[in-house]
């Protein structure tokens, strides 16, 4: 049984022209020791996705469909028993710790507030437990930096704080939303590695959101491409990427300086972008930006299984697939 089985999740609010969903039937599930990768631009609604899972969305929201985590329907939760699961069962890796963490408070006494709320630690056994998860994600002298406050610490500092916070109580999955976009190189390679080896020691789950193929290839076991709101291919990471079947995914190869100067071909930019959710054309989504769009391109395409495991939501199918 999958630990999440997300089900035709649709999220939107009420506009002044009626509604607007920003997410659109999405479907996705993860096994506990999987890695699954959420690709796409900014505005695909891989954020809005995480956000619904831990019910962090704006009250104004409108949700339906299933999020099924261990059997149980998050969104039919009380505010009171989803806490009990956020942070505890249920972790988050933010994109940006310098705003994920509170500046008025040190490191440690952050890292150790969900022990205290959900194993019930006293204060010096959450203190300690505290030390032991900063020596855990690699932060030098953790005993000495658990009375610093984040300021004082790096970005990287910083992030290796935000993870220790989201691995406190031993969760079962971990959403990690773009957890390298505000790190150079170097640290964006010791985060992710230090993510993948704990969540395999621990034996959890991890969806990672991002927008950085390469970031993918070296951790997804499975993607989830994501554009405009829905998901348009899905499957093993090799299946999709070395024989991508939906044009949005291949112009997303394309656009890699990697993949360009392997072949010695020139960038090619996908022209256009993300068209606001109350301004999507109708039916496929992308055929404002796809050089194969055609007339049948005005109806709204569904997925399409091209292999076990691997599904395209393309009219064009198979034509496109090379």
């Amino acid at each position: 049984m999958a630990l999440l089985d997300i089900r035709n999740l649709t999220v939107g609010f009420d506009g002044p022209a009626g509604r607007v969903d920003l997410v659109r039937n999405v479907n996705l599930q993860i096994r506990r020791g999987e890695i699954l990768g959420l690709l796409g631009e900014s505005g695909s609604g891989k954020s809005l996705t995480a956000m619904a899972v831990l019910g962090l969305l704006p009250s104004r929201m409108k949700i339906s469909g299933e999020i099924l985590f261990q059997g149980t329907d998050l969104l039919g939760l009380s505010e009171a028993k989803l806490c009990k699961w956020r942070g505890n069962k249920l972790a988050m890796v933010f994109q940006e710790p310098l705003t994920a963490l509170n500046p008025a408070h040190t490191i440690g006494r952050q890292v150790a507030e969900p022990l205290r709320l959900h194993k019930r630690l006293s204060r010096r056994q959450a203190h300690a437990a505290a030390v032991d998860l900063l020596a855990r994600v690699g932060l030098p002298r953790p005993a000495e930096r658990a009375g610093d406050f984040p300021h004082q610490l790096s970005g990287g500092q910083r992030q290796r704080v935000v993870i220790a916070i989201a691995l406190a109580c031993d969760p079962s999955l971990i959403i990690a939303d773009e957890p390298t976009t505000a790190l150079d190189t170097l640290v964006q390679r010791q985060i992710i590695e230090l993510l993948v080896r704990l969540v395999e020691d621990m034996d959890a789950a991890m969806v990672l959101i991002t927008h950085d193929v390469g970031l993918l290839a070296e951790t997804a076991d499975r993607v989830r491409v994501m554009y405009s709101g829905s998901i348009v291919e899905s499957g093993p990471y090799d299946r999709v990427f070395e024989g991508p079947a939906h044009p949005y995914t291949r112009m997303l190869l394309q656009a890699l300086p990697q993949g360009a100067a392997g072949t010695g071909a020139p960038l090619r930019p996908i022209p256009g972008r993300v068209p606001p959710p109350d301004c999507r054309p109708t039916g496929c989504s992308f055929r404002d930006r796809c050089p194969q769009a055609q007339a049948d391109c005005e109806r709204t395409p569904v997925p399409v299984e091209l292999e076990p495991g691997h599904e395209a939501a393309c009219l064009l199918l198979p034509q496109v697939v090379r």
